[in-house]
């Protein structure tokens, strides 16, 4: 990484030590299941499958000093890439968003139970039993250049459903993932319409900014809270104070997924730019302009790691829920 990618990133947050977790009580390091007693849903607080995405792990860490436990069934709560996590460095913050391989593209069955190896794939194996046994999974992540929190919902309606009564944020986008590989988000039964498991992406904004980290409180506290899953006061108390008047839904038709190793965009995108004309040139992917599929067009989620066979972006459209 050069000396100008490097100052460009204001870090504002602290990585938490999460030593204390290590153990946890599952037999799986780093993840600790508390269960009421009573009859109820298993929720899940997810942090860290990105080591560098610092936001997650204050959520989770703020989730175990506050006590919180759940008043029916059970709350679990892991940090996944902990290798990754370790490796963060405030002076190289990109360096540690995985150590071999990303995390969240390993998630489609025939890669875990085939014979690729890596660090992260063996820590998604051992994770695994947890993420089978789940009803409902909040995952928390932050994002490289798009400042706007973005909720992502999957591809099917009963994410859109979750999404709508958790409430936050403004935003919520409705999507099939990477062509690169599986999410965790997207595993199983969370995206089979006949079953009632589901899961949220929350992205809480940029990398490493104080909003972040409490967006991402806010958040976990919210999602536990429309569960029924905790103390109302403690909802009240560290969940957002306020809801957006509306949320904006846009589905996503797919990636764009970079063809060569030189791909550059024509400006300088944050996500959520609207674009009223199909075939606006937006990028190129070598001498191979990149257009817009349709009008009123949204971009989510422009890249900075612009590299070949990744996504540089996805194309999205407005619509009602």
């Amino acid at each position: 990484m050069s000396t100008e990618q490097k100052s460009e990133f204001t870090i504002e947050l602290t990585a938490p030590d999460i030593s204390a977790y290590k153990t946890g009580n599952r037999g799986i390091e780093y993840v600790t299941t508390f269960d009421s007693g009573v009859e109820g849903p298993h929720a899940l607080v997810s942090a860290v499958v990105h080591g560098n995405e610092l936001c997650g792990a204050i959520a989770v860490d703020h989730l175990f000093k506050q006590d919180v436990r759940p008043t029916r069934g059970k709350l679990s709560l892991a940090f996944m890439n902990v290798d990754a996590y370790h490796n963060f460095d405030p002076a190289n913050p990109m360096d540690s968003r995985y150590v071999e391989e990303d995390f969240n593209r390993v998630w489609a069955k025939d890669v875990l139970d085939g014979d690729r190896d890596s660090v992260e794939l063996r820590r998604a194996r051992a994770v695994r039993p947890l993420i089978d046994e789940v009803d409902y999974l909040l995952d928390i992540h932050s994002m490289t250049i798009t400042p706007e929190p973005l909720m992502m919902a999957g591809p099917i309606a009963k994410g859109r459903v979750i999404a709508k009564q958790v409430g936050l944020p403004e935003t919520v986008i409705s999507d099939a993932g990477h062509k690169a590989g599986l999410r965790m988000r997207d595993y199983g039964d969370f995206i089979n319409p006949d079953s009632h498991k589901n899961a949220l992406l929350m992205e809480c904004g940029m990398h490493w900014v104080k909003e972040s980290g409490d967006l991402a409180i806010e958040t976990a506290y919210r999602f536990l809270d429309v569960l029924g899953m905790i103390d109302p006061e403690l909802a009240e108390k560290f969940g957002p104070k306020t809801l957006p008047q509306a949320q904006r839904f846009v589905e996503s038709s797919g990636p764009y997924t970079i063809k060569t190793d030189n791909f550059r965009f024509n400006e300088k995108f944050s996500g959520g730019e609207v674009f009223d004309k199909a075939g606006t040139v937006i990028a190129h992917d070598g001498d191979e302009p990149v257009t817009t599929p349709y009008d009123d067009c949204v971009l989510i989620m422009p890249n900075l790691r612009l590299r070949k066979d990744e996504s540089a972006l996805r194309f999205g459209r407005l619509i009602e829920v």
